[in-house]
């Protein structure tokens, strides 16, 4: 019964339609992929007056979009973002209300505008169309950790324990300076193993230049942006894994892993309070996954995340797949 229900889901048309950022775009995907469906990607954006007011303007029609949206519909929606609500209310109505609508991520508009939604705990919306999972869905299960592996063996020569330290930035919840930089490095030359270093385009060239200046990339593995990205790579070889506080998707990504994570702890930005991700912080801590880094590692274990694979589950339910 469960490898009929693989065959139909691979014969289902689905589309991803983001706004083309890899956080949420990769959200969707690790839902498609957990489905078995092969999605074809939808990167729109909004003209306006759109742009300034969707999701709440309502009315969308052929011109709203920048990019064409058009027929053959497919039976399966996977959307997230704020930009694609608008995409998705459209493609249902031009359907004729036929094709089956996921939102990734709370809408914060009325759920019942579509068929499925998928939140994190951290998000307030509730609904009988509503599934809550701990943290964001995403795109790391083992196979793919197994041939990142493969693809990415050079880094079985880099010394025990391998630490990955994924690195994000400024952002509205957290500032990252120079300062926060040079604290954080202090803490990781302390450190026994290697270190394989990811760092986002919010980390900023002084970032860059203090990383670049601390570590001997002969002892660790410093990413440059050049070449195929060893994001899984780094993930599939690391013992211990460290993630900023500022990325909840590469959080989510590291608790799927079943490896020990470290939360790096980052200054709060200004006075302003950001309940909803500190509370992912406390759900991914009360999951076992997680703990704060304060300079010093250990190892544990516990079960990794599979939220993706909870969302595809709850959508072959609802689709009688």
């Amino acid at each position: 019964m469960q490898e009929l229900s693989k065959n139909i889901t691979k014969k289902l048309s689905c589309w991803v339609v983001t706004e083309g950022f890899a956080g949420t775009e990769n959200q969707c995907l690790g839902v498609a992929e957990a489905l078995g469906a092969q999605p074809e990607v939808k990167r729109i954006g909004l003209r306006q007056p759109w742009k300034a007011l969707s999701p709440y303007l309502g009315f969308e029609n052929a011109y709203t979009f920048t990019s064409a949206l058009k027929a053959p519909w497919p039976d399966l929606l996977i959307a997230s973002g704020r930009k694609s609500i608008a995409a998705s209310r459209y493609i249902k109505k031009m359907s004729g209300g036929k094709i089956f609508t996921v939102q990734i991520q709370d809408p914060r508009v009325n759920p019942a505008q579509f068929d499925l939604i998928a939140v994190p705990a951290h998000d307030p919306t509730r609904g009988d169309n509503v599934i809550v999972t701990t943290s964001a869905p995403n795109r790391v299960t083992a196979t793919r950790l197994e041939k990142a592996k493969e693809e990415f063996a050079a880094f079985d020569a880099l010394p025990s324990p391998r630490i990955a330290v994924m690195i994000g930035g400024n952002s509205k919840a957290y500032r990252m300076d120079a300062i926060a930089m040079r604290k954080l490095v202090i803490k990781l030359s302390k450190l026994e193993g290697s270190l394989m270093v990811s760092a986002s385009r919010r980390t900023g060239e002084e970032g860059l230049r203090i990383l670049h200046e601390t570590f001997d990339e002969s002892d660790h593995f410093l990413w440059d942006g050049q070449g195929p990205n060893p994001y899984f790579g780094m993930l599939a070889w690391a013992d211990i894994i460290l993630v900023t506080a500022d990325s909840a998707s590469m959080l989510s990504e590291s608790c799927s892993t079943g490896k020990p994570v470290y939360m790096v702890p980052l200054d709060a930005r200004g006075k302003r309070v950001h309940p909803r991700i500190d509370k992912l912080h406390e759900n991914l801590r009360q999951s076992g996954c997680l703990r704060d880094f304060d300079g010093y590692l250990e190892s544990w274990s516990y079960e990794p995340l599979h939220d993706a694979d909870i969302v595809a589950q709850e959508i072959r339910k609802r689709m009688n797949l």
